[in-house]
C-alpha cells in the first residue's frame, strides 16, 4: 500500500509496509497517485507503463511519464514502494503476547479536583462515583508492589501521578516516591515518575519537589486566557489562567533538561487551536493540544461535520511550526528513521496489559479513561486479584485484529487508536471511530511533511 498527499507545499508518498517516505515532483506524484488508486484493480509497477494509466494523465508528456515510471519501478525493486507486509502473519498477530508484562502505572492518588473543567471525562474528579477520595499510603505501596511483581525482568517502570488533581494528595505522592526508591535496587528496578497537574496548588515547595523527583511534568492549560477560563474554571466559577500561568512559568524555568509538556484540550467550541498552541509556546516550548474525549452526544465532542475546519487548522498549525521549530508540538512528533519496536507499532499504548490505572481504593482498570466502568475492572491491589483473561483481551488488540486498520495507511503509526475512545464513541474497544482516525491521519501528514522539510528533502 502507498499513500500520497500534499502538505505545506510538499508532495509526499508513504510506502506503508516499508516505512519509506518519498518527496516527489508533480508528475511523479500524480502518476503514483493514479497507480495507487488502481492497485486494488490489479495494476502494478510490473512491466511497462499501462496505456490506460498514461491516458489518465494527458497533461504530461508520454516520454516523461515513461521515465518516471521506470524510476518508480526501481524504487519497488529496492523494497521502497509497494513493499509486502512482512511484520507478522495474521495468525501470530491474533495470539501476539497475550499476557504482557505490566510496565507502567497511572496512579490515581486523588479522586478530587479544585477545578471544574466543563469537558472533564472524570466528572470533575470523582469519575462519576459521587465519592471524592484520596489514596492512602498503604494502598500506594501495594500499587508499587503490584507493578514490581507484574513487570517480570523488566528494569524500567513508569509511574504517573494522576487524579483528579494529584497535588491534593501530595503526602501520598511523596511517600510513594520514597517507598519505590527504597526498594527499587533490591528488585532490580528503576522508577521514572511523572505528575499531571492543573497547577492550582503549586507553590515553591511543590515546584522544587517536582523538579527534583519527577522525570516528566504534564501541566494542564488550554491555551489563550479566554479559552482556558471558559473551559477550566475554579470551583467558584472564576477563571484559572492568571492563577496557574505564573506558577507554570516558574516550574518550567527550573526544569533544566527534564521533560515537561503544557497540555491543552480543544473542543468543537474552540476549534482555532493553532492560536492556543502559539499561546502555550510562549510559556514553554513543549506543547500538547489534543481533541476532547467525549461521546457523540456530548456538546463539546468533535463531530464529523467539524473535520474540514479542524484539518485546515492542523495545516495552519504546521505552517506556523515550519517557521518556529523551537516549539516541540507533541502530536507532530514522528520518527522516520527508527521509530518504535514492532510490538509498539502493532499494539500502541498497551492499555490493560502493559499499562494500568489504579484508583484511590486500589481497583485496577486498563487506563484512566476506563476508571469507573465496572465491566472493565481488572482487579485490586488490595487482594491481589488480576483478571488475566480481560488483560489478554487488551493484549490481543492490534492493527491486524482491528478490521478497519487493514486498509489504513497510518496503521503502523497510530497502532489502532485509543481503546477507551473507541468504547466511548462506538461502544467497542476493537473498532476505531471515524472522527478520531481522520484527525490522526491529518496529524501524521502534517508531521511527515515537517520532517521532510527539516531533512532538506523539500524546497
Amino acid at each position: 500500500m502507498v499513500h500520497t498527499f500534499q502538505c505545506l507545499g510538499v508532495r509526499i508518498a508513504v510506502d506503508v509496509n516499508s516505512g519509506a517516505v518519498h518527496v516527489l515532483d508533480e508528475l511523479t506524484h500524480d502518476l503514483l497517485t493514479a497507480l495507487a488508486e488502481r492497485e486494488e484493480n490489479g495494476e502494478s509497477l510490473d512491466g511497462a507503463l499501462p496505456e490506460a494509466l498514461a491516458a489518465a494523465l494527458p497533461q504530461y508528456d508520454p516520454a516523461a511519464l515513461a521515465e518516471a515510471w521506470e524510476e518508480l519501478r526501481e524504487l519497488k525493486k529496492e523494497g521502497l514502494l509497494f513493499e509486502a507486509d512482512d511484520y507478522i502473519d495474521r495468525d501470530k498477530a491474533a495470539s501476539m503476547q497475550q499476557q504482557a508484562l505490566v510496565k507502567a502505572l497511572c496512579l490515581h492518588v486523588s479522586h478530587d479536583c479544585n477545578l471544574r473543567c466543563k469537558y472533564c471525562f472524570a466528572s470533575t474528579g470523582d469519575f462519576g462515583t459521587g465519592k471524592r477520595m484520596t489514596m492512602d499510603i498503604e494502598t500506594a505501596k501495594k500499587a508499587i508492589d503490584f507493578v514490581i511483581a507484574k513487570s517480570g525482568n523488566r528494569r524500567n517502570i513508569e509511574v504517573d501521578f494522576f487524579g483528579g488533581e494529584p497535588l491534593m494528595a501530595m503526602d501520598t505522592v511523596k511517600a510513594t516516591v520514597e517507598y519505590a526508591r527504597s526498594i527499587e535496587q533490591e528488585h532490580g528496578k528503576c522508577f521514572r515518575f511523572t505528575i499531571t497537574t492543573n497547577g492550582v496548588l503549586l507553590d515553591d515547595e511543590n515546584i522544587e519537589y517536582i523538579n527534583r523527583e519527577m522525570s516528566n511534568a504534564v501541566l494542564s492549560l488550554d491555551g489563550r486566557k479566554e479559552v482556558n477560563d471558559d473551559l477550566r474554571p475554579t470551583i467558584n466559577g472564576k477563571g484559572s489562567y492568571d492563577v496557574i500561568v505564573p506558577k507554570f512559568k516558574k516550574l518550567i524555568a527550573g526544569r533544566g533538561t527534564k521533560d515537561y509538556y503544557l497540555r491543552g484540550t480543544f473542543t468543537r467550541f474552540h476549534k482555532d487551536f493553532a492560536e492556543d498552541v502559539k499561546e502555550l509556546a510562549a510559556i514553554g516550548k513543549n506543547v500538547s493540544v489534543e481533541p476532547v474525549v467525549g461521546k457523540e452526544t456530548d456538546p463539546y465532542a468533535i463531530q464529523e461535520s467539524d473535520l474540514p475546519e479542524l484539518k485546515a487548522e492542523y495545516e495552519k498549525l504546521a505552517e506556523y511550526l515550519k517557521d518556529h521549530r523551537e516549539t516541540n508540538f507533541f502530536h507532530f512528533n514522528v520518527d522516520l528513521q527508527q521509530g518504535p519496536c514492532v510490538i509498539k507499532r502493532l499494539r500502541g499504548c498497551g492499555a490493560g496489559c502493559e499499562y494500568v490505572a489504579i484508583t484511590p481504593d486500589g481497583d485496577i482498570y486498563p487506563c484512566h479513561q476506563f476508571v469507573g466502568n465496572e465491566e472493565y475492572k481488572l482487579g485490586s491491589v488490595k487482594d491481589g486479584i488480576f483478571d488475566n483473561s480481560l488483560s489478554s483481551r487488551f493484549a490481543g488488540l492490534n492493527v491486524y485484529t482491528r478490521e478497519e486498520c487493514a486498509h489504513c495507511w497510518a496503521r503502523f503509526y497510530c497502532s489502532g487508536g485509543c481503546s477507551a475512545s473507541n468504547l466511548l464513541v462506538g461502544g467497542d474497544i476493537k473498532h476505531p471511530h471515524k472522527v478520531g482516525c481522520e484527525l490522526e491521519r491529518k496529524r501524521l501528514e502534517c508531521a511527515i511533511a515537517l520532517k521532510a522539510i527539516d531533512a532538506g528533502m523539500a524546497d
